[in-house]
C-alpha cells in the first residue's frame, strides 16, 4: 500500500452503461458484437467529446470522430467484469471489491403467481397489472390508463434481476409506493432474492405518461466487506451522488444526494470539487442508460455524450493537486443492438490527477476491482479486498512512499 500518498480525495464518475466492446463471454449473455460508445460514434457519424478525448478515451477503442490522444493527460485502459450478470448492482459492487460469484435470479416470462399473490396480500392493493418483462416506458404507455381506472400497480421486469413497480403519483402517493417496494423487498428473498426492487413513479395523461425523478432503489445488500465498508471504518467520508447510496444500501455512505439527471450529478460533483475537501465523492450518470440506452435512443445518447463532455472541463478545471478523478462504466446498453437490455461488455477506465502521471496505458484489468483497490491505495487505508491496485503506474515516483 502506498502510505503517506498526498492524495485527499477521489472522484469516481460512472458513465452508466457507456461500454467499450464485448467481453469474451458476451454471447453467452447474447450480446455479441455489442460495443456501446463505439456504436454511438459511428451511428452519429463522429462524436465532439474533446475533454474525454483529451484524458484519452480514444486511446481505449476506436471512436469515430475521437481520435488517440498523442498525449494523454491521465492513464487509460479497460475493465474486464469477472462478475456473474450485467448491471449496475453487479457492476458497482464488483468495483469496490465484492464479486457476484452466483447470478442473480431473472424472470423473463414473469414472477410466479403465487409470489404476485403474496404481495397482492401484503400490499393489499387488489391485484397487479402487467407481470411480465417489458420496457418501462412502454408498459406504462400500455397500462398506465388501466392502472388509473383500477388503482392497481403495474408490475414488470426486464433482463436484468428486478421487480419494478409503476405507479401514478396522483393514484398512489409516491411514499406508498416506496412502502409497496418495501414489501415486495421483503418477499423477494433467497431464490426469488432479485438484486433490486425499483419505485418507477409517474405523472401525466395517457398518451403523455413521464417518469419523474423520484424513482427509488431497493436492493440486497453486499454479502460482504468492499471498499467503502473499510472507508468507513478508516473515517474516510463517501458522497453518493445520484443512485449509488441504494446500490449499495447505504452501506458506507456518508451522505446521498439525490439528482434529476445528469447536469444536475456532474454540476453538485463540480460543485464539491470546486468547495474542497476529503474523502471520496461516487457519481452516477444515470440517463445514459435510463433515458436513451434502454429506449434504443442513439441520438439522445450521442447528444448527452456531447453535453456530459462539455461540463466534465469544468469539473476537471475545479480539482485541486490533491485530487483524482476516475472516470469509469459498470456495464453496457448498446441502444443500435435489438432488445432493450444490458449488454455484457467491457468499460472504460480514465484516471487523471494534476499531481498524477499523464498517458499511462493502464491496459485491459482483469476485474473491475481494480478500482476499489487502488482509492484504498491512494487514500491510505487498508481493504484487504481482490483486485489489484494500479496506484504505482499512475503517482509520480516522488508521491510513492513505501
Amino acid at each position: 500500500m502506498n502510505k503517506g500518498t498526498a492524495i485527499k480525495r477521489i472522484f469516481i464518475l460512472v458513465f452508466d452503461s457507456l461500454g467499450v466492446g464485448a467481453l469474451p463471454d458476451a454471447a453467452a449473455y447474447g450480446d455479441a458484437g455489442a460495443n456501446t460508445l463505439g456504436h454511438v460514434a459511428e451511428a452519429a457519424g463522429g462524436l465532439a467529446l474533446p475533454t474525454l478525448q483529451s484524458l484519452g478515451i480514444g486511446n481505449i477503442i476506436y471512436i469515430e470522430g475521437v481520435p488517440p490522444a498523442d498525449k494523454p493527460l491521465g492513464g487509460y485502459g479497460r475493465l474486464t467484469e469477472i462478475s456473474h450478470g450485467k448491471d449496475t448492482t453487479v457492476g458497482l459492487w464488483e468495483m469496490m471489491g465484492v464479486v457476484t460469484a452466483t447470478p442473480f435470479p431473472v424472470f423473463p416470462q414473469g414472477f410466479p403467481p403465487d409470489v404476485v399473490d403474496r404481495f397482492v396480500a401484503a400490499t393489499r392493493c387488489g391485484g397487479v397489472l402487467g407481470n411480465k418483462a417489458a420496457s418501462g416506458t412502454d408498459i406504462i404507455d400500455e397500462l398506465g390508463a388501466e392502472h388509473m381506472r383500477t388503482g392497481r400497480p403495474i408490475v414488470y421486469t426486464s433482463g436484468d434481476s428486478v421487480w419494478q413497480i409503476a405507479a401514478h403519483e396522483s393514484v398512489v402517493p409516491v411514499e406508498h409506493l416506496y412502502e409497496m417496494c418495501l414489501a415486495a423487498r421483503g418477499i423477494l428473498t433467497g431464490a426469488l432474492g432479485v438484486d433490486r426492487v425499483i419505485a418507477r413513479p409517474f405523472i401525466g395523461q395517457a398518451g403523455s405518461f413521464v417518469r419523474t425523478e423520484r424513482r427509488k432503489d431497493f436492493g440486497l445488500a453486499p454479502d460482504a466487506k468492499m471498499t467503502l465498508d473499510y472507508a468507513a471504518t478508516a473515517g474516510v467520508d463517501v458522497i453518493g451522488i445520484g443512485k449509488v447510496s441504494d446500490v449499495f444500501s447505504g452501506r458506507g455512505i456518508t451522505k446521498s444526494v439525490k439528482t434529476k439527471d445528469n447536469g444536475a450529478a456532474l454540476a453538485e460533483t463540480t460543485r464539491l470539487a470546486e468547495r474542497g475537501g476529503r474523502g471520496i465523492v461516487f457519481t452516477i450518470l444515470g440517463d445514459f442508460d435510463t433515458l436513451w440506452g434502454h429506449r434504443n435512443d442513439v441520438a439522445g445518447y450521442s447528444k448527452g455524450l456531447v453535453e456530459a463532455d462539455k461540463k466534465l472541463g469544468r469539473l476537471l478545471a475545479a480539482l485541486t493537486n490533491d485530487d483524482v478523478l476516475m472516470i469509469v462504466a459498470d456495464h453496457g446498453c448498446d441502444p443500435t443492438l435489438p432488445g432493450t437490455d444490458h449488454t455484457r461488455e467491457y468499460v472504460p477506465l480514465l484516471v487523471y490527477g494534476k499531481s498524477l502521471k499523464s498517458g499511462v496505458a493502464l491496459g485491459t484489468r482483469t476485474s473491475m476491482s481494480d478500482v476499489g483497490k487502488t482509492v484504498a491505495d491512494l487514500l491510505g487505508f487498508g481493504a484487504p479486498v481482490p483486485g489489484i491496485s494500479f496506484s504505482n503506474d499512475i503517482l509520480e515516483s516522488q508521491r510513492s512512499a513505501r
